[in-house]
């Protein structure tokens, strides 16, 4: 911050001086931490106990201004929109000043504590426990440190612009080496961040991993980083590189180009561990990527994971809404547009492992068959549109809640409802274009406008997108804005599914009825309970079974005069049943036994066959349809 300015004159120069000083004093309230930019925060992390799960952690804040410093725990992580407060493994906070004097400390919360009475310069130490390998916590053992930076640092409110400096000390003999996006700092153990945000943003591998590196081939370009800690082989790791090296050509033939990563490349971040809870987070160089599975075990599930947080360097991390611009990291981050963020992001994972040759046919047409049957059957689907499913989010990405929630019936998530909408906006612009215009060129389109403009600092988008926005580019690509506002108001702001049968008949695929014939109640969750059979699932609204009275933790005594024992004998009744046919049924709820009769229907899931499979004549038309779409041919 600027420092109050002296007034030592007299005469005629009072008012400018006068009007220096207040300019002085009004930038030192609007711009903070800019006055100190080139004083950096500095980090230091060790290890004194990893075995443990623990981290040391200290942090020194010089050249601040007088008053009250804020340290400050984040209580949200990039990439997610809900609250995870990381204050909670936090202990053993000391904080002195310069020459080591303990400094009063006062906590207004649980993730903040306020020091005054420094002299400019504030060090605050502690310890942080972390036991969780994924892409939001911090996981420490003697084998690694896993570090999401939100996860494990605290920070200053106002410092937000002024540049960082992070040292890992490793422990004693274990050649641990750093794999991060930070930029490189004085030695190899210390990186630099130039701001708050780049620095939340760099998740961080702490180990002895085995690395690899790549170019795309057509292009000097970027460096990409395959950093892996796991304890597979060379081979294992080799396969998966090259798998990545595809997934990267062809998500740039998406966009066109790479975007401008600061640092000059790209870092994907695995580890592969036992102990590893599955997850993979997007960020704006790299990508944090966890797995209990090996990469000779679980390879298809692991490229998968990457492709959609690679596409994420343009699709969120630079193309980002409005809403997310700047990343709070003290409450919750509330977006409606993340049908387009996530969404169209799931939406391109599977077609991009098409495109690249590393999945099947059917594997695809699966996944989305399992993505219509979701969106088209989900009862949540008329309480709530796309953009009012996105605002959920802060109420499902976080860990399970203690009480219960009425999400099965009233939720569809906005990953799979936004690639639902993406399969649709593909394949209709595709028809109305004759193949000439696709979903590739409106992401294209949203990357040259909002996405590749950057940002003045590393780390910001100077130029987030609203939905407006979006339609509006829409309108543009499509050459038709008519168009792009009844696409909005239906399929986006609106409860309606596209009917997705005559657009995937343009590929010669086939949407059809995957059980024809068969008697269906509901998506059914079922559980064997002590010879019975126990619904662990809350009933969908609009079902048989709705309908007939039953509902989650009734237990199943009979269907059709015939004793419920086992839960697959009890689907398998379920499915033999014929459409229209009323069948009695018993079932307990809380001590009391209840009669009711459930109208048993035609089960409505649909599958996708391609047309040559079921005796049908595949036209040249469809053959060049879908190869231009899923870049193959029938495999």
């Amino acid at each position: 911050m600027l420092a109050p300015m002296r007034l030592v004159v007299r005469g005629r120069h009072l008012a400018r001086a006068l009007f220096v000083a207040a300019l002085a004093a009004l930038l030192t309230v609007l711009l903070p931490g800019e006055a100190g930019a080139q004083q950096p925060v500095a980090y230091r992390l060790s290890f004194p106990a990893p075995e443990h799960r623990e981290m040391q952690v200290e942090a020194t804040f010089t050249g601040l201004p007088s008053g009250t410093l804020e340290l400050r725990m984040s209580r949200s992580s990039p990439g997610r929109y809900a609250v995870h407060e990381f204050a909670k493994n936090v202990y053993d906070v000391r904080v002195t000043d310069a020459a080591g004097k303990a400094l009063a400390v006062s906590q207004p919360n649980p993730s903040q504590w306020n020091v005054g009475g420094h002299a400019g310069t504030v060090r605050v130490s502690y310890r942080v426990f972390g036991d969780r390998v994924d892409g939001t916590y911090l996981a420490i053992d003697g084998t690694h440190a896993h570090i999401n930076m939100p996860a494990a640092l605290m920070w200053a409110r106002g410092l937000d612009t002024r540049p960082v400096t992070v040292r890992f000390d490793p422990p004693a003999g274990s050649g641990w080496r750093v794999a991060t996006q930070l930029m490189p700092g004085a030695d190899p153990l210390t990186f630099t961040a130039p701001n708050l945000q780049y620095l939340m943003d760099s998740p961080s591998e702490f180990s002895a991993f085995a690395q690899r590196t790549f170019h795309v081939a057509d292009e000097p370009g970027p460096l990409f980083r395959v950093a892996v800690h796991h304890d597979g082989s060379e081979a294992d790791l080799d396969a998966l590189t090259a798998d990545l090296q595809k997934v990267v050509a062809e998500e740039r033939r998406v966009y066109g180009e790479f975007p401008a990563y600061e640092g000059g490349g790209y870092t994907f971040i695995g580890d592969y561990v036992p102990w590893a809870n599955g997850d993979a987070m997007e960020h704006r160089n790299s990508t944090f990527l966890s797995s209990a599975s090996s990469i000779r075990g679980g390879r298809v599930d692991l490229v998968a994971s990457a492709a959609h947080e690679f596409f994420h360097s343009w699709n969120v991390e630079r193309i980002r809404p409005r809403s997310l611009e700047p990343f709070n990291f003290e409450d919750a981050n509330m977006s409606g547009e993340l049908w387009l963020a996530e969404g169209f992001t799931n939406y391109y994972e599977p077609l991009i492992l098409s495109r690249a040759g590393l999945s099947a046919l059917r594997d695809y047409l699966d996944n989305a068959a399992a993505t219509i049957n979701t969106v088209t059957l989900a009862p949540g689907r008329a309480l709530r549109t796309a953009e009012e499913m996105s605002r959920m989010a802060p109420f499902v990405d976080a860990a399970t809640a203690i009480d219960r929630t009425s999400f099965d019936n009233t939720f569809i998530s906005y990953y799979t409802w936004g690639e639902a909408i993406g399969l649709g906006l593909d394949l209709t612009l595709r028809e109305r274009s004759n193949g000439t215009i696709t979903l590739d060129e409106f992401m294209r389109a949203l990357w040259r406008r909002f996405g590749k403009p950057g940002g003045r600092l590393p780390g910001y988008v100077d130029n987030p997108y609203t939905i407006a926005d979006a339609r509006t580019v829409l309108g543009e690509v499509a050459g038709d804005a008519a168009f792009a506002t009844d696409f909005f108001a239906r399929y986006i702001q609106g409860h309606e599914v596209l009917n997705f049968a005559p657009l995937l008949a343009r590929a010669g695929l086939i949407l059809r009825p995957g059980s024809p014939g068969q008697g269906y109640l509901g998506e059914l969750r079922l559980q064997n309970a002590a010879g019975k059979v126990r619904i662990v699932g809350a009933v969908p609204v609009g079902s048989p079974a709705y309908a007939a009275g039953m509902e989650r933790d009734d237990v199943v005594v009979s269907f059709g005069g015939l004793a419920a024992t086992d839960a697959g004998e009890l689907q398998r009744a379920i499915r033999a049943r014929r459409p229209g046919e009323a069948v009695p049924v018993v079932f307990e709820r809380r001590g009391q036994r209840v009669p009711a009769t459930v109208m048993v229907a035609a089960d409505p899931r649909q599958e996708i066959v391609p047309a040559e499979e079921i005796g049908q004549t595949l036209t040249d038309a469809q053959r060049r349809f879908r190869a231009q779409w899923l870049g193959t041919a029938a495999r």
